[in-house]
């Protein structure tokens, strides 16, 4: 036998249908009910506690009981940024679960890709950072610039606090629609809640959808202005 990872275990738990319409849904980033993931499987309850069993021996998921329910969410940022690279390559595939509607189109506008800002207006983000020199990539790290640190600061975001934490700061993650990087780790988690603090946006509680107010998309292309995409 060879040695090293074992791709394949990991693959098998994702590829099965019923468990990969409970991994999407747990991208919103909300902790969901077994009944909940159940009905966003299309299966019985009993068949989702199986699955989520599975997933959960396979360190996919965080199960955690609050009361009389239990929860689940995902596991890491780690499985939200393989996640979401998966579904680039369906998306760029052709392989896609539904036609194109006028939900789709919020979802590809502005989404949550776990706990930070995706769809075109993550990527716009990422790149009017990246051209204004405010995010460098330096190999393969993505780097916050001086200029960047002082952006973020008059922002409101406590960096300070963000660069104590374990996670990485600045991450990229392959937006599926976009096709293109948009901002993860801890300061990409944190520009999304800012955007909610300032009343700029709010999450749709039913999907992934991020809606933005008219004056709150106003402000945020001030903040990060249309630039050509940056090749990452």
């Amino acid at each position: 036998m060879k040695e090293g990872p074992d791709i394949a275990h990991i693959a098998a738990l994702i590829g099965d249908p019923a468990r990969a319409n409970m991994l999407t849904a747990l991208m919103s980033g909300k902790a969901l009910t077994v009944s909940e993931l159940a009905e966003e499987a299309g299966v019985t309850i009993q068949t989702a506690s199986s699955h989520l069993a599975k997933l959960d021996d396979g360190g996919l998921l965080r199960p955690r009981k609050q009361g009389r329910h239990k929860y689940f969410s995902l596991a890491s940022d780690e499985v939200a940024h393989v996640l979401e690279a998966l579904m680039g390559l369906a998306a760029g595939a052709g392989h896609l679960r539904k036609r194109p509607g006028p939900k789709d189109a919020e979802l590809r506008q502005a989404r949550v890709c776990y706990n930070h800002l995706a769809g075109d207006m993550g990527t716009q983000m990422f790149d009017s950072l990246m051209a204004q020199g405010h995010l460098v990539l330096e190999g393969e790290e993505l780097i916050l610039t001086a200029s960047g640190a002082e952006l973020v600061t008059e922002f409101g975001i406590d960096l300070t606090q963000l660069r104590k934490a374990r996670a990485p700061l600045c991450r990229e993650c392959l937006d599926w629609s976009a096709r293109r990087s948009h901002l993860a780790g801890s300061l990409g988690r944190a520009f999304l809640s800012r955007f909610e603090e300032l009343s700029w946006a709010k999450r749709d509680p039913a999907s992934r959808v991020v809606s933005f107010s008219p004056s709150g998309a106003r402000d945020f292309n001030r903040l990060f202005p249309v630039t050509n995409p940056v090749i990452s």
